[in-house]
């Protein structure tokens, strides 16, 4: 969609606003790294535990040494021994594992909370998770706010042509039938919207002893 924006208007978008379907850690990096678009869109997480056991956001990570820390202070780390051959250490699922030490974790007095049915706790981190905190930092200002505001308008107009209109789907075939038809939905809903403002507004008593 920015390409097709830039390249059929010439116009780059500075911002960009989605639900949470779009929210997924490689479109939120994609976007931030190449297209230089700043993301409204809600983060999908599901890192959030509802168990009454820790979370991934109860261990803090430093950049700086790439562990994680447990609420208990012990430190995770994706490796505890060094191998002759380098690894990557990102999984299928593009996520780097950190995992405490068995030994941390069978004598903490916090694995009741923190992994009951484990030897021991892993935590994993996307690789595009420094994306995924600064889309986080920008939830709390003025401008995902007045995007967020902006979006539900504009869903509000695709509710209204599914439920009022009835364009649950498309009933003309190929794209220029798809095109001509959901064009005429949308001067339908126009006019309505024209309708409404043309209505005459109604007289007041004051007035019409007043004339």
């Amino acid at each position: 969609m920015p390409d097709r924006t830039e390249g059929c208007f010439g116009l780059k978008p500075q911002r960009l606003s989605a639900d949470s379907a779009y929210g997924s850690a490689e479109i939120l990096d994609w976007l931030l790294e190449e297209k230089k678009v700043a993301q409204h869109v809600p983060v999908w997480d599901k890192s959030e535990r509802t168990d009454g056991t820790f979370s991934r956001s109860d261990f803090v990570f430093d950049a700086v040494s790439n562990t994680y820390t447990c609420p208990a202070g012990k430190i995770l780390q994706q490796y505890h021994r060094a191998f002759t051959r380098p690894r990557t250490g990102i999984t299928k699922d593009h996520t780097r594992l950190y995992r405490a030490r068995q030994s941390d974790c069978q004598a903490c007095a916090l694995k009741a909370r923190c992994c009951p049915g484990q030897l021991r706790r892993k935590v994993p981190r996307s690789v595009h998770e420094a994306s995924r905190e600064t889309v986080r930092r920008l939830a709390s200002t003025p401008e995902y706010l007045q995007s967020r505001r902006e979006r539900k308008k504009v869903e509000m107009l695709f509710a209204h042509l599914k439920r009022i209109l009835r364009l649950n789907r498309l009933r003309l075939r190929g794209p220029l039938g798809a095109k001509d038809e959901f064009l005429l939905a949308a001067i339908a809903q126009n006019l309505r919207k024209l309708a409404k403002l043309a209505e005459p507004r109604p007289v007041c008593a004051a007035s019409a002893r007043m004339s």
